[in-house]
């Protein structure tokens, strides 16, 4: 076999074209963790905001969407009077009568913007468990509280959102009560106000739909059957983790396009940089030859041209990952309903190696053997 040093000494040997290598193969990797990292934190989002010991009780053909939902008021003491294996907590019974609504917001000096609005009662804590209050209390009517990560969604800067600021909507000024938490989840994003308010500004009187929490995941059954039987209420039942697993069904051409855009360009990128391997190889086919007349095999320079190919493109995906820990590690994105972060997962890391990987190995495969193929006579006499 050729030593190392020899694919080392030719890869230093042009620099500019070491650069170009290095470059290009940084670029097709960094594309990778960002579609990577941007697939990833969707669906992590989506599978966290669902609990499997949650049920979403919706009107029947609203399953694809809360906000069309249409569920009587009086529901929520049928379900918890009808519906066993109901978790309760000091005596009150985990069921939370709530309001979805995508409406208009303002704040002073900054514009409007589109939020998810959910009006809820006290117990919607009991409900969704995840949820902790930063600071601030509980909004009494008149009052609004808002996620940690609402004034992202909304374009806004944090100090917008600050507890004591204003918030309007349909014309009604909303003093921000306090911010609340709930780490991984859509619900970080939305503005939560008390239920009577938001209904009687959405001139509404129905709920959207009626979360409960139950003692055991198990307990579904029950639920389901309640449904079936109460035909008049015209109810459907679904787990939240089911709701969410179709949502992120619905956002799968979002992320699909997401991969597509990140493969045409980085196809463009390993096509540019199999056209300089093909020049930088075919440059030295005098080389390889007198190589195979002092004794190597063309085994052994295929072997060394690939060592070659991988040190520069390792020192591409090097170079990729610290632009994509400095850029995007940590970066909050929004979408329709909610925000999530960039991370750069166990997966997300193992997608970008093994595509820098692929690149040192596949793609200098075609120019080294073409240009290995020549018989060696022809090779030797090759300018």
């Amino acid at each position: 076999m050729l030593p190392f040093s020899y694919a080392v000494r030719n890869l230093f040997r042009d620099p500019w074209k070491l650069i170009q290598k290095v470059l290009g193969s940084a670029l097709v990797v960094f594309l990778i963790f960002s579609a990577a990292s941007f697939n990833k934190g969707m669906e992590n989002v989506l599978r966290a905001s669902g609990s499997s010991r949650n049920v979403i009780l919706l009107s029947a053909g609203s399953e694809e969407s809360v906000e069309r939902s249409e569920v009587m008021v009086q529901s929520e003491e049928q379900i918890t009077a009808g519906v066993r294996g109901i978790e309760s907590r000091l005596g009150a019974p985990a069921v939370s009568g709530e309001v979805h609504y995508m409406g208009n917001i303002y704040w002073k000096e900054k514009g409007e913007s589109q939020a998810l609005l959910r009006g809820v009662t006290p117990a919607a804590f009991e409900v969704h468990r995840e949820v902790r209050l930063l600071e601030g209390r509980y909004p009494q009517p008149g009052e609004i509280l808002v996620g940690k990560l609402a004034w992202h969604t909304m374009g806004a800067e944090e100090a917008d959102f600050a507890r004591g600021r204003e918030i309007v909507f349909e014309d009604q000024a909303f003093q921000i009560s306090g911010v609340f938490e709930a780490p991984g989840t859509v619900m970080e994003s939305e503005l939560w106000l008390d239920r009577n308010d938001l209904m009687t500004l959405v001139q509404r009187d129905s709920l959207s739909c009626v979360v409960i929490r139950l003692e055991s995941g198990k307990d579904f059954p029950e639920v389901d059957l309640f449904t079936k039987q109460r035909l008049d209420l015209e109810l459907v039942a679904i787990t939240e983790a089911d709701y969410y697993r179709k949502l992120a069904r619905f956002y799968g051409p979002i992320r699909a396009m997401t991969w597509l855009t990140a493969g045409l360009v980085a196809a463009g990128a390993v096509f540019g940089g199999l056209n300089m391997l093909y020049a930088s190889f075919s440059s030295r086919i005098r080389e390889m030859g007198t190589l195979q007349a002092v004794g190597f095999s063309r085994w052994a320079i295929l072997v060394s041209l690939i060592q070659e190919s991988l040190l520069a493109t390792l020192m591409g995906t090097l170079l990729a990952a610290f632009l994509a820990t400095l850029l995007l590690e940590g970066q909050t994105v929004p979408f329709s309903i909610g925000t999530f972060r960039l991370t750069l997962t166990g997966v997300v890391i193992f997608f970008g190696l093994g595509t820098g990987l692929l690149l040192g190995t596949l793609g200098a495969l075609p120019p080294a053997i073409r240009c290995l193929r020549a018989p060696l006579p022809v090779a030797l006499r090759s300018q």
